[in-house]
């Protein structure tokens, strides 16, 4: 109620952006708490957080809401509230929910043997249909045919890591479908191709050196240990795709998502100051029809052999609506710069002379990411380096293309990175799997995947 009462405040004196300057820091709080919140309470409370999480993350946006509109007056409140809803939360969620709804009418049907080569392939394709169907509609379509493949293997678990690392998070970086940060990016301005002009060679470095590692490890633990005599999974008389009607309807996504990017309409609509375009509408129109036809066509047993459920879907819209609350007053400070409440965040990350360090952006943003959603992380950094699209693409481009590559690739670097990654994770111990522990994992990245980023450092971001 109190939200709605926001929303319907009048508030049309009022543009999206105010001035951070004039805010405390603690303001920031509400955003630092849903944050630890995602990261800390499934692992301290995982019954609470499992049945809770909604609330919590409802309870957070109104420990921002309420105060601001006592404080700074209802109508600023409504007008804050409801950019972020129609311009970022709305067309956010809406393409999630169309690639989780094609992406699980696709069954991948029959048994493959997971030998070194086989997997490496399947990783490589993952990497590629991770930037055209987001990561998790890539992890999703590949993580079981994958898991089924290497069920008579001893040890399976670095598959699904170098899964994780490939698939799940570094193979989608090269457009706004690949990964949540990318599409807000998109929706920010950025356009749609530049990111995969901008960071290919980082993207191409990383994965050719993980596809190359994976090779060799893989290829050690099958000369050691062989294959199990009987196969769990019999083998099938071919290989092939269940709802592959599904394959049209992501080109469906793609096209809309292009459209929205390229189409510039004067039609727009003032929503309580907050400015609506023609293209933007039509996207998300598209988007809606195509999962209602996802879901009417794809036959009943296509989802039961996926396993699919809304419930993933769901807790990602319920908390990434508090995220793109309580992130308003911190995207508001940072833009006041060096001299606003969050001046040494963006002092940290700009050299003497006043330009942004792009080293600095990659590990800034990839750290945050690392532990922190990847999304929002993003967009802190996004406006901490000025927030103007066109700048950011021509002369600070190595800066935005800093911030992009540490959000994507270092999504890998713990479970809780990245959506998929836990998604991925939970499937495969429900298969059997016995995956690395929260610390385990860690390991793994830090030995692969750290050295890399370093070494990416001085090649692409100095």
């Amino acid at each position: 109620m109190a939200i709605a009462l926001l929303a319907l405040a009048p508030a049309t004196s009022f543009a999206a952006d105010f001035d951070g300057s004039v805010l405390s820091p603690l303001w920031g709080l509400p955003f630092a708490g849903i944050l630890l919140s995602i990261a800390l309470m499934p692992l301290l409370a995982p019954s609470f957080w499992h049945h809770h999480y909604g609330k919590v993350s409802a309870g957070w946006a109104l420990a921002f809401l309420l105060p601001f509109a006592v404080i700074y007056g209802v109508a600023l409140a409504g007008a804050q509230f409801v950019h972020a809803l129609l311009a970022e939360y709305i067309p956010f969620v809406i393409l999630l929910i169309a690639l989780f709804a094609v992406a699980g009418g696709i069954h991948v049907r029959g048994n493959l043997h997971g030998a070194p080569g086989l997997n490496t392939a399947i990783l490589a394709i993952g990497a590629v249909l991770a930037s055209l169907m987001g990561t998790t509609g890539a992890s999703m379509l590949l993580i079981r045919p994958l898991i089924r493949a290497n069920d008579n293997r001893l040890h399976r678990a670095h598959v699904i890591v170098f899964f994780i690392f490939i698939v799940s998070n570094v193979g989608g970086s090269l457009t706004p479908m690949g990964d949540p940060p990318l599409f807000l990016g998109f929706l920010k301005g950025v356009d749609f191709f530049w990111t995969a002009q901008n960071i290919l060679a980082d993207t191409l470095f990383i994965v050719g050196i993980l596809l190359a590692l994976f090779y060799a490890i893989d290829t050690w633990y099958y000369r050691k240990e062989g294959v199990l005599t009987i196969d769990p999974t019999p083998d099938t008389r071919k290989i092939g795709f269940d709802g592959a009607v599904n394959f049209w309807l992501l080109a469906g996504v793609i096209f809309f998502v292009l459209l929205s990017g390229f189409w510039k309409s004067p039609v727009s609509f003032d929503v309580h100051g907050t400015e609506v375009g023609l293209p933007g509408l039509v996207r998300d129109a598209g988007l809606i029809a195509i999962t209602l036809l996802s879901l009417k066509i794809t036959a009943p047993q296509v989802h039961a052999a996926n396993q699919f459920a809304w419930e993933p879907m769901a807790e990602v819209a319920k908390l990434f609506a508090g995220i793109f609350l309580t992130i308003i007053p911190v995207i508001a400070m940072l833009k006041a710069g060096v001299n606003g409440p969050f001046g040494a965040v963006v002092s940290a990350v700009t050299r003497p002379d006043g330009q942004p360090d792009p080293a600095m952006y990659f590990w800034g943003t990839g750290v945050l990411s690392s532990f922190l959603d990847n999304a929002p992380t993003y967009l802190v950094f996004f406006n901490t380096a000025g927030g103007d699209p066109q700048a950011l693409m021509t002369t600070y481009a190595t800066t935005l293309a800093a911030i992009s590559a540490g959000a994507v690739f270092m999504g890998a670097n713990t479970y809780i990175g990245n959506a998929p990654n836990l998604m991925v994770k939970a499937i495969a111990e429900s298969r059997g799997v016995r995956m690395p522990s929260f610390f385990g994992y860690m390991l793994w990245s830090g030995a692969i995947l750290v050295p890399l980023f370093v070494v990416s450092t001085f090649i692409f971001f100095r």
